[in-house]
């Protein structure tokens, strides 16, 4: 049996994934992403090749693809390929009726289009400001003094939702802390960050192509809070994903490996 690997080397977190010849995953995991990129790609990869018995060392694999923010990082790489065309790849081997994506990175945010064969068929990307992306929740959650889990669910009790005008994070952050200590109701101010960044993933999503549904990637994926203001305000219905959306990278990077390995070995 031969293995196809795939590491996405993220601003925030490192995700790995294993293939095998099948498209089978046999193996993933998601560490937080150190300073050095090169050593959270070598983290990653002891890790899922700790989890295949027939696997010793990255060497071993047949093909391995990096991708993400460090994607030029990951030692023994055959090759890289953008997290954009990762994440089109992921989504479509994870669910082929999917054709668009907001994947909501640790810097960034982007929209991407996905065609028929899991290739990127058009894409737009807001790389320019952080409001919206992973560190924005991060520093939200830290406003709130309570961990990004607590606070993807708080808005879900909101009757009201009170606005964030501010569109910088750090401004935005000021903007949260004055109103949670003038008193107001905490549930309503995170219902209002979750609306903000609803609105950003707009132009997002309509660039990406978005009609009736679209998907989400990237740790923040994992915000209920967001998915249900997306909804709201998108007027989409989010299709979640059977496989952790945080591991698309790593999975369409794994499927890259995969194909271009066995393209390689029949010819």
């Amino acid at each position: 049996m031969k293995y196809f690997g795939g590491c996405d080397v993220g601003s925030t977190y490192t995700k790995a994934v294993i293939l095998d010849e099948n498209g089978k995953m046999v193996a993933d995991t998601t560490l937080k992403s150190k300073i050095i990129a090169r050593e959270s790609a070598e983290l990653a990869m002891k890790e899922v090749i700790s989890q295949v018995p027939d696997l010793e060392k990255p060497e071993d694999l047949a093909y391995l693809i990096g991708t993400g923010y460090g994607r030029n990082k990951v030692p023994f790489a055959d090759e890289n390929v953008s997290e954009i065309s990762c994440h089109a790849m992921g989504v479509h081997v994870t669910n082929p009726t999917v054709k668009a994506i907001i994947d909501i990175g640790g810097q960034d945010v982007k929209g991407i289009a996905i065609d028929t064969d899991g290739t990127v068929k058009n894409f737009a990307m807001n790389d320019k400001c952080a409001a919206g992306t992973g560190r924005f929740y991060e520093a939200m959650a830290r406003s709130f003094e309570m961990t990004l889990p607590e606070f993807s669910e708080l808005s879900l009790t909101a009757k009201n939702v009170i606005p964030i005008t501010a569109q910088c994070t750090v401004f935005a952050e000021s903007e949260v802390i004055t109103l949670v200590g003038e008193g107001k109701p905490m549930n309503e101010i995170a219902a209002g960050i979750q609306m903000a960044v609803a609105k950003r993933c707009f132009v997002m999503a309509k660039k990406a192509g978005a009609t009736d549904s679209i998907t989400l990637t990237g740790g923040c994926a994992k915000n209920s809070g967001l998915k249900a203001a997306i909804e709201r305000v998108l007027k989409l219905k989010v299709v979640e994903l059977k496989t952790d959306p945080q591991l698309m990278g790593a999975l369409g990077a794994a499927e890259f490996a995969r194909q271009k390995g066995l393209a390689k070995s029949k010819a």
